[in-house]
């Protein structure tokens, strides 16, 4: 079973240990053998067979060509000979190649599908943690993170699979024909040189390793902050902020600078070892060949094979320092990706959760005490009922805790203590893709999709018709605006909807609502951010969409939860009054206190926006 993490537990930069690596790429192994995938186990099987024909041959090629020296070394020669070892030696070099890239076409499938797999889960996952784990994040160091991971798996299939382990086999086989061909002085240099090479890139890489971090880390904090910087442009443009936000952004990127250089430069020492090593091993053993030459005990043609044996030995040996550093990366990569795996769910189903079964849909808050925190509570003891079909309003000043009861509802966050029913159900007890399906909401900052209106609003029922898209945006009242758009429903509407007035979105968001058509529908200040006249307009809209629905409205404005069933005061997370409108006025407490303030600020900006038109 994979180690369990906790939420606090991920961390992009976090050092990669030896034994977190082994545990990276035993996570990565079920992907390449998918269970019920037959066809891509045949593939793999195909894959490795054709890497090792592929391997004989690249051994066996040497031998000809060293067959092909002695025969054309002395003074009558039999064509027939020489042209054999020369088709012997063609053959295997051109047949070694292609049977390299009928392994590559063969795994590119095996590959490609085991890359899929991790990103779906991965942003399957991602979508499955609560709201807490999200709101301590930030998406673009998340999305570096994903985009990383999955170069990084493919990276290490291509070259530890294609690369570092036909290197393996090749130093193998090469020892073993020098050892029995020449005897062991031959095959103890090789492969005291091959060991000292892969130690000394190996000591130098986990040196190094630290500045690829730092690199890494620079990356991803410049990346969050260019894409929170851009996505909150109207707010840098308010502030005349542009030159202090570049100062951020040049900052970031100037810690990655420091640290590309000293990435670079140590890279530079690490290739100058390597070739050192390379060098020094070439040198030996060709002097050896030379004198054995010159005594007569060994051919021409067998120092040419030794030679070319060295030289398509260390061919990929060059290119194995910059594969082990680059797959050192990619295991650090592929961790921290790995790691958002196995970050445990806040909220999750219990096991053999039923769905929710529901009839109108009340709503039941049963006593709930809740806290972001142990130590600070938002909600204390709170008890209320929402009657199917009716509307409860929610009301207060800021931080007394009303939005937290409508991410306690939708299932953001579990209680405390107390409970949430949904028609006398816990909707601890029950699925949270049940409980949210019967849910509609209408937030205060409606957030849209950088996609046209009608994919927004079909958001709400993915598989709609253009008929029901239509008809949900008349009962939004902005089906005519739409119409009156050149583009109509395939008008895009921006990154978050930009495009769009504040009102224009929340019509949209209520069109959206409405094609899901639920039973109980959420107004989260829902007409808070907009002007007199709009709010008027989306409050009849409002009102239209939620008759015979059971509806909580979470509201700021007064004026928006006069026509509610009951009205409920919060105070510092408690409840201080309820009742309707009237009777909280006859009162003079709480509530109606916030009334007048409410009033006199309205009053006050009337008269002061007559006089300005005077």
């Amino acid at each position: 079973m994979p180690r369990r993490a906790n939420r606090a537990s991920f961390d992009p930069s976090a050092p990669t240990e030896g034994k977190n690596q082994l545990r990276t790429l035993r996570s990565l192994l079920p992907y390449l053998w998918p269970p019920g995938r037959r066809g891509l186990k045949v593939r793999v099987v195909a894959a490795m067979l054709a890497l090792l024909a592929a391997k004989g041959l690249t051994l066996y090629a040497p031998i000809a060509y060293g067959h092909i020296v002695d025969s054309l070394d002395g003074t009558a020669q039999v064509i027939a000979v020489p042209a054999m070892f020369i088709l012997a030696y063609s053959l295997a070099r051109a047949l070694s190649s292609v049977l390299n890239e009928v392994r590559d076409g063969l795994f590119a499938s095996v590959a490609q599908h085991a890359i899929r797999r991790v990103a779906l889960q991965t942003f399957q996952h991602l979508h499955s943690l609560s709201m807490r784990f999200h709101l301590e994040r930030r998406m673009g160091g998340l999305s570096r993170v994903i985009e990383r991971g999955t170069k990084g798996i493919q990276f290490l299939l291509n070259f530890s699979l294609f690369n570092i382990a036909p290197t393996i086999i090749e130093v193998i086989g090469v020892s073993i024909i020098l050892h029995l061909s020449f005897g062991i002085a031959f095959s103890s240099i090789t492969l005291t040189s091959v060991v000292g090479y892969i130690a000394f890139t190996v000591a130098i890489t986990e040196w190094r390793t630290k500045y690829r971090r730092a690199m890494n880390a620079a990356d991803s904090d410049a990346n969050t902050k260019a894409v929170d910087s851009l996505l909150n442009y109207e707010t840098v443009k308010y502030f005349g902020n542009e030159p202090h936000e570049a100062r951020r952004f040049d900052e970031s990127l100037g810690r990655y600078e420091k640290a590309a250089v000293r990435s670079q430069v140590t890279l530079s020492m690490l290739n100058i070892g390597q070739q050192v090593v390379v060098n020094i091993a070439l040198f030996v053993l060709l002097l050896m060949c030379g004198m054995h030459v010159a005594d007569g005990t060994m051919t021409l043609g067998q120092l040419v094979m030794i030679n070319t044996y060295l030289i398509q030995l260390y061919i990929p040996l060059n290119v194995l320092g910059f594969v082990y550093r680059e797959i050192k990366q990619s295991l650090v990569d592929m961790e921290v990706m790995f790691e958002l795996l196995v970050v445990e769910k806040e909220v999750a189903d219990k096991p053999g959760a039923p769905p929710l079964a529901v009839g109108r849909g009340a709503i039941e808050f049963d006593h709930v005490t809740f806290g972001y925190n142990p130590d600070r509570l938002i909600l204390r003891d709170v008890s209320f009922t929402v009657p199917a079909g009716k509307t409860v309003a929610i009301v207060g000043s800021s931080g007394a805790g009303k939005s937290t009861i409508s991410r306690l509802l939708f299932r953001f966050y579990d209680v405390n203590l107390g409970a949430v029913r949904i028609d006398g159900q816990d909707i601890r007890e029950v699925t949270q893709g049940s409980v949210r399906s019967v849910l509609g909401v209408v937030p205060q900052d409606t957030v849209l999709f950088d996609d046209s209106i009608g994919y927004n609003i079909r958001y709400g029922k993915p598989d709609a018709t253009q008929a029901e898209i239509e008809g949900a945006a008349g009962l939004a009242s902005i089906h005519d605006f739409i119409a009156s758009l050149t583009e109509g429903y395939a008008t895009r509407v921006g990154e978050r909807g930009l495009k769009l007035s504040g009102g224009e979105k929340q019509r949209v968001a209520i069109a959206r609502t409405m094609l899901k058509n639920p039973p109980i529908l959420l107004f989260d200040e829902a007409t808070s951010a907009l002007d007199s006249h709009t709010e008027k307009d989306i409050q009849a809209s409002l009102r239209k969409v939620s008759a015979n629905r059971t509806t909580l409205v979470i509201a700021h404005r007064l004026s928006t939860v006069v026509d509610a069933d009951e009205i409920i005061v919060l105070e510092k997370g408690s409840i201080v009054e309820r009742g309707t409108h009237r009777d909280l006025l006859a009162r003079h407490g709480r509530y109606a206190s916030m009334w007048n303030k409410q009033q006199e600020a309205a009053l006050y900006e009337a008269r002061l926006a007559e006089a300005v038109g005077a």
